[in-house]
């Protein structure tokens, strides 16, 4: 006795449904992973890598512990798809300044500026960079990158303006580079202390125009 297969063609109306099934599919995929790094995001601000669980940030997006696992197979890996897509993000709009004709150092105060208002952002890097100064952190390694890419290219700036006359006589373009950075991580946490008190918050993108204006010549 044979079983007979059959091998009629897949109509385009099927063909078609198993499209927008599949689309449909992966569209939920994107959403919730997007949700998920949200909630991520806020949980590493508010306590920290070490203290988050990945239950915690499953619970918060309404999936289960496995469902989460399918996303991200590791709490290291969901911190290091947290940190890719902040910066995504802001060298994104970076980028964007520069090419609309900012001036660099003006595009590195937007940034402060944005981070303004998104506490959670800035919530986020104070707390994830000082856990980082452990060599064991899974972070370790992107902070350092970024630190240097940061003071590379500032530095870089600096330089220019040197060179142009346009820096004060006797500075250091890497010593002002740093210093810059300095008070724009500085002044996160003192803005981030004053969560409480929002009357008392010192203007971040108004103290690093102050420390640009005494680095630079008239």
């Amino acid at each position: 006795m044979t079983t007979e297969v059959s091998t009629a063609p897949t109509t385009p109306a099927t063909s078609s449904a198993t499209s927008s099934a599949r689309a449909g599919g992966y569209a939920k995929g994107r959403a919730t992973r997007e949700e998920i790094l949200d909630a991520a995001m806020l949980l590493f601000g508010e306590v920290g890598y070490h203290t988050a669980s990945l239950r915690e940030v499953a619970s918060r997006v309404g999936i289960s512990h496995p469902g989460l696992l399918h996303h991200f197979s590791s709490k290291a890996v969901l911190l290091a798809a947290v940190l890719e897509r902040r910066d995504q993000v802001d060298d994104a709009a970076f980028r964007a300044d520069l090419d609309a004709g900012l001036d660099y150092l003006d595009a590195l105060t937007r940034i402060v500026e944005r981070n303004a208002a998104r506490p959670g952002i800035v919530e986020l890097f104070a707390t994830l960079s000082a856990e980082a100064t452990s060599p064991d952190h899974p972070a370790h390694a992107f902070f350092q990158a970024r630190y240097r890419t940061v003071v590379g290219s500032t530095t870089a700036e600096f330089e220019r303006r040197r060179d142009e006359g346009r820096l004060r006589p006797g500075i250091d373009p890497d010593m002002a580079a740093r210093l810059a950075v300095a008070v724009m991580d500085g002044m996160q946490i003192q803005w981030l202390l004053a969560a409480d008190t929002p009357a008392d918050r010192p203007d971040m993108a108004a103290a690093l125009r102050a420390q640009f204006a005494a680095l630079l010549a008239d």
